[in-house]
């Protein structure tokens, strides 16, 4: 069997009620090196964005310092739905969710990239806003209405 194309990149993001670096987000803050490594574990992983941190990436790529967001690439819909919805780490946080991030239209966005390719924030606000423009299409959709890869 001939190893996957494509892989499917996904955008999450998440607007804070308080400031990133309140005492209220504490908990969130807390949890979330074992939910990143919760999914770096997780079957069909491919990868995610490290670097200066979600909450300071997000701030600098969607102008917003309240913003963190989460850039990663699963193997395909299937493994990204098991791990968000499966996974004890991921499922705690989601339950909580409403403590320390307001509610936001258009905050996932998933997209096709081509297997080995690393997507940027830059890509990811493109995709985003594409979804926001157009509603889901083959080009940036979400995981209620998604597309097959390409081929």
């Amino acid at each position: 069997m001939n190893p996957p194309a494509f892989h499917l990149a996904q955008l999450n993001l998440a607007r804070f009620r308080t400031a990133a670096d309140d005492p209220a987000n504490a908990g969130y803050l807390a949890a979330l090196a074992a939910v990143d490594a919760s999914a770096e574990r997780a079957p069909g992983f491919v990868w995610r964005l490290r670097g200066a941190g979600a909450l300071a990436s997000g701030a600098d790529a969607f102008g917003d310092a309240h913003v963190a967001a989460n850039l990663s690439v699963w193997t395909d819909r299937d493994a990204l739905v098991a791990f968000v919805y499966r996974d004890p780490a991921h499922r705690a946080i989601m339950a909580r969710r409403r403590d320390w991030f307001d509610k936001m239209e258009a905050h996932l966005v998933l997209w096709w990239v081509p297997a080995g390719h690393r997507p940027g924030f830059a890509d990811a606000r493109f995709r985003l806003d594409l979804l926001r423009r157009d509603g889901p299409t083959a080009d940036a959709f979400t995981v209620a209405r998604g597309f097959p890869a390409p081929g």
